[in-house]
């Protein structure tokens, strides 16, 4: 039996505008079985100038949210990751 994807990012692109109409971009997510792989990932991510946010898939626990302004610190190493 294969290891299940505990951990998710959510990205897309920032929106360009302030119109409110334009800030519906397109985002996606991708899922991965560690937290290693998640935030190299989100390194590429946030490497576009896209934003993107990250957590813990249900059921496993402990859950983790890593909102959009904290990624940067949780996936470089360097920044206390």
């Amino acid at each position: 039996m294969t290891q299940p994807d505990i951990w998710y990012v959510a990205f897309g692109p920032e929106a360009a505008t302030t119109d409110d109409r334009a800030k519906t971009a397109v985002r996606s997510t991708r899922t991965f079985k560690s937290e290693v792989d998640a935030k190299l990932f989100a390194m590429q991510i946030l490497a576009k100038g896209w934003s993107a946010s990250t957590g813990t898939l249900n059921p496993y626990q402990p859950k983790q949210i890593v909102g959009a302004s904290q990624i940067e610190r949780w996936a470089d190493p360097g920044l206390g990751g």
